[in-house]
């Protein structure tokens, strides 16, 4: 399996943060650099990368996966996320290498499948990230998060009308991160279904930017 790489946008004075982007299924990183565009005049000082998943979807033209999904077998969630950790922290901690950045000057945002293994990876990290923003996905093996180790503040962001994922999953993971003594922020778009417009484009970027600067604040719309 290759190693993973992607679109980046890097700044031109000395970076200050690392923000990794995940995609979802069937898309690649260019989707989802977009948000780096969008968020590179707030964070001038922050790289942004967005890997493609490593894995081709049989039939789909260019469709990326990190994991396969077949939406018949409840734990392979799990077991998707568990696969693919190895292959993303490696590349996370050669990126923190690459740029001279401590591993606590990492964000993690992921979207649909890349949200799962944002927020998988992101609890498992040896230090914990500055935050992790989880967009229009779930909580994968939920009964797993007694082994996690980091408390990194988590923001979850969904579309009301979501019909891939419906926003049940939101709720339901924010009650299990915050069972686990994890400090969530999550918030509803109302009519929005399975995307990211700009209120959550911009609920994001204030979460980092108050996680950056080392305190935790209510992201405002």
């Amino acid at each position: 399996m290759r190693d993973l790489d992607g679109p980046r946008i890097e700044p031109r004075e000395s970076p200050s943060a690392l923000i990794v982007l995940l995609h979802g299924y069937g898309a690649n990183g260019d989707d989802l650099i977009a948000l780096g565009d969008a968020w590179q005049p707030r964070f001038p000082g922050a790289v942004f990368v967005a890997p493609n998943a490593p894995e081709a979807i049989p039939g789909m033209y260019g469709g990326l996966q990190w994991f396969s999904l077949t939406m018949r077998d409840p734990n392979e969630y799990w077991r998707g996320v568990s696969g693919a950790q190895p292959m993303l922290d490696r590349f996370l901690d050669a990126e923190l290498a690459r740029y001279r950045l401590p591993p606590d000057r990492l964000v993690l945002a992921g979207f649909s499948q890349g949200c799962m293994l944002a927020l998988h990876v992101g609890l498992r990290r040896a230090v914990a990230p500055a935050a992790v923003i989880g967009m229009s996905g779930l909580l994968a093996g939920p009964e797993h998060l007694v082994e996690t180790k980091v408390r990194p503040p988590i923001l979850l962001i969904h579309g009301e009308v979501d019909d891939l994922i419906p926003v049940d999953a939101l709720h339901l993971a924010r009650a299990q991160l915050a069972g686990a003594g994890l400090l969530v922020e999550w918030h509803v778009r109302p009519g929005l279904g399975h995307g990211i417009d700009e209120v959550a484009q911009r609920l994001a970027a204030n979460f980092i930017a108050a996680a950056l600067r080392g305190r935790q604040a209510p992201a405002e719309e």
